[in-house]
């Protein structure tokens, strides 16, 4: 073989190795995009507990019944534990027996555990954090494919609550949708019709939804 060949096929397996980085570079680029990273918690069977870490991270958030707490006592390892909110709203710890902790944040219900313990421990430092959201639910049933509880996420709408329920089934109408809320003691019915707004009509249907309530898709 010439010189001139072996500069040739020198130079073509350099471009061919070049081209193979950079398609390599390029699909780990958008591989880590935030976009698919989106789309991959979504996917992911974990999901829920996801969405629930992200609720629970708000510092706004007012426990409700049957969440689960963990409560940390500095060096009191007795104490420190996981309180389930019972229905009542109640958590029980040593010494101080019952404890209302449904409609307080974590921070409200830190100072008041510390203000308890005050009678039996010297600069009780409490920390309370919502290991699990049981409260804040709502619910899809009817013609979907994945009917049941959907853990609540802030300012989430029923086109979003749908879009984890799974797909309709054959026998779904999906304009004949609507949202089961008590209101003043009574059940209201709130209309949506899922393919105006999928077009984008109507959008005041979209409602930002409320714990407790029903999407039912006849």
């Amino acid at each position: 073989m010439t010189t001139t060949s072996y500069l040739m096929l020198a130079a073509s397996l350099i471009f061919a190795g070049g081209f193979r980085a950079q398609g390599a570079q390029k699909a780990v680029a958008t591989a880590a995009s935030p976009a698919n990273a989106s789309v991959a918690a979504a996917a992911s069977p974990n999901g829920a507990i996801a969405s629930g870490a992200v609720a629970a991270n708000d510092p706004d958030y007012k426990i409700g019944p049957l969440d689960v707490l963990r409560i940390d006592v500095w060096k009191e390892a007795d104490i420190s534990r996981l309180a389930p909110v019972r229905p009542d709203g109640k958590i029980s710890l040593p010494l101080l027996n019952d404890v209302q902790a449904a409609g307080l944040t974590a921070i409200q219900l830190s100072a008041a555990i510390t203000n308890g313990l005050k009678d039996y421990i010297t600069n009780p430092q409490v920390t309370v954090s919502v290991n699990e959201i049981n409260s804040r639910r709502v619910y899809v049933t009817g013609e979907v494919s994945h009917a049941g509880a959907l853990p609540l996420l802030p300012n989430m709408t029923v086109l979003q609550a749908l879009s984890s329920a799974g797909n309709f089934t054959p026998f779904a109408r999906p304009k004949k949708i609507y949202v089961l809320r008590v209101e003043g003691g009574q059940k209201v019915k709130h209309p949506f019709n899922y393919k105006e707004v999928l077009a984008g009509k109507n959008q005041e249907q979209d409602i930002a939804l409320q714990p407790g309530d029903v999407i039912v898709v006849p």
